[in-house]
C-alpha cells in the first residue's frame, strides 16, 4: 500500500494491520500496466520496474503478463505487506521514500510503478523527488491515485455528502458512501495532479481514467464511460517521464 506514509506511530501502527486494504482492482492494474508496456516497446534490454508501494504484491502479479521480459522489483515499508508480497514476486525489497530514502543507487531505474500510494503520504513531495532520484533520465513514472473530482464525487458534494475516497478519521468511516477505512491523507484532481507532477521535474505524457471496483454495480457502466473523460473518471492515471 504505501512506504512510510508518516512518522507518526499510530500511521504506522495502522498501515501495518493485516486488515488495512493493500490491493485494489485489477482493471487498474492491467490498464496501468499496458500503458507501462506501450512506453517500454522498443528498449535493446530489459528494463528494471520499481513497484513502489507494492502492499501485497497483487498490482505487480497482474501486470506482470504486460511486462513480461522486464524485471519487476517490489517495494514497500511495511514488513507484513512484504511478506505476502513475496509469495507473488521474485523480487521484493523494505524502502522508504523519507528517512533513509529507497535501496537504490541514483539512476538505476527504468520505470517506477506508484500505484495508489500519494494519496497515503504525508509529504508528497520528498517522494517524487526521491523517485526521481531513482530514475535514469528519460525513465518512466506510471502513477495512479483516486480522482477526487470523479463523476460521482461532484453530485455528493452538492448534495453535502463527503467525498468518496476522502476520510476524516482513520477509526471510522464518517459522512461518505462505503465502510473500508484506507488512510487517505491527500486528494488530487486531474489538473493539480499534472501540476503537481510537472513541478516535480517531469514531462506528464498521458494522462487517462480507469474505473473503481468499489463502484455500485448498477453505476458500473456509467463508470467505464467516464474514463474516456479523465477529470470525471474514478481513478486517474499518469504518465510521466523524468526530465
Amino acid at each position: 500500500m504505501t512506504t512510510a506514509p508518516a512518522r507518526a506511530p499510530e500511521l504506522r501502527d495502522f498501515y501495518e494491520n493485516p486488515d488495512v486494504p493493500v490491493a485494489s482492482g485489477a482493471p487498474r492494474s492491467i490498464r496501468q500496466a499496458r500503458m507501462l508496456a506501450k512506453a517500454l516497446r522498443g528498449g535493446e534490454r530489459p528494463q528494471t520496474v520499481l513497484d513502489i508501494g507494492c502492499g501485497d504484491g497483487t498490482a505487480a502479479a497482474t501486470a506482470a503478463p504486460c511486462l513480461r521480459g522486464h524485471r519487476i522489483v517490489g517495494v514497500d515499508w511495511s514488513q507484513d505487506a512484504l511478506r505476502r508480497a513475496r509469495t507473488r514476486l521474485p523480487y521484493a525489497v523494505r524502502g522508504e521514500l523519507t528517512g533513509g530514502g529507497l535501496p537504490f543507487g541514483t539512476g538505476t531505474a527504468d520505470a517506477v510503478l506508484f500505484s495508489e500510494v500519494v494519496e497515503h503520504l504525508v509529504d508528497p513531495d520528498a517522494a517524487l523527488d526521491e523517485i526521481r532520484r531513482v530514475l535514469r533520465p528519460g525513465g518512466h513514472l506510471m502513477l495512479s491515485t483516486p480522482n477526487l473530482a470523479a463523476w460521482y464525487n461532484r453530485a455528493l458534494l452538492l448534495a453535502g455528502v463527503q467525498p468518496v475516497f476522502s476520510e476524516v478519521s482513520l477509526r471510522a468511516v464518517h459522512g461518505r458512501p462505503g465502510s473500508e477505512v484506507v488512510g487517505h491523507l491527500r486528494l488530487y484532481t486531474a489538473r493539480a495532479l499534472r501540476e503537481f507532477v510537472t513541478a516535480a521535474g517531469f514531462d506528464v505524457v498521458r494522462l487517462a481514467g480507469a474505473p473503481f471496483h468499489g463502484v455500485p454495480r448498477p453505476l458500473r457502466p456509467l463508470d467505464r464511460l467516464a474514463c474516456a473523460r479523465p477529470p470525471l473518471a474514478s481513478i486517474l492515471l499518469l504518465h510521466a517521464r523524468r526530465t
